[in-house]
């Protein structure tokens, strides 16, 4: 666990940026969702943006990196849309 740890700060730390542009996409659109809250339609585009800037980013990320797979880009469009169809189930429960 301590591994873990330390090289996900080592991570942080090496990537910044990346890391902050991710966090900052998640704080816009944590504030989208509370401005539509309750509007179906907007707050499925919401959250279809969000998915597909994270997956948008994964891939910018790891090409950066110089680790960019197949595999990765079919793991974040996976949890991408995992992501969209849990947030769907959620928010209009």
């Amino acid at each position: 666990m301590n591994h873990f740890f330390h090289h996900s700060l080592k991570e942080l730390k090496k990537h910044t940026y990346d890391y902050l542009l991710l966090f900052t996409t998640g704080i816009f659109f944590i504030i989208f969702l509370k401005l539509f809250q309750g509007d179906r339609f907007y707050t499925f585009i919401t959250v279809l943006i969000f998915v597909f800037s994270y997956i948008i980013w994964g891939i910018f990320h790891h090409a950066k990196t110089r680790t960019l797979h197949i595999k990765n880009v079919v793991e974040y469009i996976l949890i991408g849309f995992t992501i969209l169809f849990l947030l769907q189930i959620l928010l209009n429960y």
